[in-house]
């Protein structure tokens, strides 16, 4: 059941058109190929092969790991709810034109808001803020452009893809606490009493 019909912003109008005019079938193409590190089932089973193999690293990457299923199992899920209760038309189903210069249809027709790919991608890059400062920066600038690919394919309007970017980087954050925080250990000798 939808609950809110989401409407593109001016903005969001005149990128599409910006794209469906200049686009070919080369660029798109690429498009296409890039989204594919940001879908769903491909994180979800890079993230359960690095659970599985940090079973047997220190606890240290195991809680790490455990993290990076958490957040990607939640991003997987919350783009799907939201998707229920939002109605919005892909940029892709408005133009005639971008699909004579390659743009291909994408998903469900009404499911534009929020951008499930920028939901990962935007866990991903803030995740990425527990790594060293090369590694984060490689992986956030891989987050952007892999994310930026869902506005070059019309599969979503920009606005679809900050939402979407901004709502990943909320739910990383807001796991942290409950999946990186070391166990307490209490000391078995008994408290000295005062």
């Amino acid at each position: 059941m939808t609950l809110a019909t989401v409407k593109p912003t001016r903005i969001d109008i005149a990128i599409a058109n910006e794209i469906a005019d200049h686009t070919n079938s080369e660029l798109e193409q690429t498009a296409q190929a890039l989204t594919w590190g940001a879908d769903e089932h491909v994180l979800l089973a890079l993230a359960a092969a690095g659970w599985l193999y940090a079973r047997i690293r220190p606890a240290e990457e195991r809680r790490a790991a455990n993290h990076i299923l958490a957040v990607s199992v939640a991003t997987a899920v919350l783009p799907h709810i939201l998707k229920s209760a939002f109605d919005q038309l892909r940029p892709d189903r408005l133009t005639l034109q971008g699909h004579w210069r390659g743009i291909p249809f994408s998903g469900q027709p009404r499911d534009a808001f929020p951008s499930g790919h920028a939901v990962h991608m935007g866990a991903l890059a803030s995740a990425a803020g527990l790594l060293p400062p090369v590694p984060r920066r490689l992986l956030r600038a891989t987050a952007t452009a892999l994310s930026l690919s869902r506005i070059a394919l019309l599969a979503h309007w920009a606005s679809d893809v900050v939402a979407g970017f901004t709502l990943g980087v909320v739910v990383e954050r807001m796991l942290r606490p409950l999946t990186l925080t070391r166990p307490n250990r209490r000391s078995s000798k008994p408290r000295a009493r005062r």
